[in-house]
């Protein structure tokens, strides 16, 4: 299964984040790593929201990954939410449809 999370970010993530970018990516990768994280990223223009896209059987790992994510916890995400994505067409389509 798929699940997507959804960052907020805080308004001065940009100035910010350059203290805490290594941690949260280092943290990140440890997370695709283990096969939890598939793709993870910030929107541009306006740089508001960031999109991670876990894989797994629930959202326990996503949920976890925020719960100690550094931009989490030194407040670039306001908040964040999880959703789950029912994926039906593409070659990693968690339940393929045709």
């Amino acid at each position: 299964m798929h699940y997507l999370m959804i960052y907020e970010l805080s308004a001065d993530y940009l100035e910010r984040r350059a203290e805490f970018r290594d941690a949260h990516l280092k943290f990140a990768w440890q997370a695709a790593e283990r096969g939890e994280i598939v793709l993870a990223g910030a929107l541009d223009a306006p740089a508001d929201r960031a999109i991670l896209l876990f894989q797994g059987d629930s959202p326990a790992a996503a949920e976890a990954f925020a719960r100690n994510d550094p931009y989490v916890v030194n407040g670039l995400v306001e908040r964040w939410q999880v959703r789950k994505w029912n994926t039906v067409v593409g070659e990693d389509a968690a339940t393929p449809v045709r």
